[in-house]
């Protein structure tokens, strides 16, 4: 994020930044769908469900991530991992 400009920001912010730049947020913060109004947004979120946000615990769910990056929408809330 911060070679993108978006360093220091919080998720209400970085939402509103990424639309129309980007498909979808990618994120580990589980709070993220409960903090935010997703609905009507023009960005999709996925959240990975990880112990932490340590690449040796998110590289596990990459798998299911492609999966859902194939079908997930625009205002949609997708949760991979467990």
């Amino acid at each position: 994020m911060q070679e993108a400009g978006f360093g220091g920001q919080q998720n209400g912010d970085l939402l509103s930044m990424a639309e129309g730049k980007f498909d979808v947020f990618l994120t580990v913060d589980k709070g993220v769908r409960y903090q935010q109004n997703l609905s009507g947004r023009d960005i999709a979120v996925l959240i990975i469900r990880a112990k932490s946000n340590d690449i040796d615990d998110i590289l596990p769910h990459v798998a299911e991530c492609l999966r859902a990056l194939d079908s997930i929408h625009a205002g949609e809330v997708v949760i991979v991992g467990g």
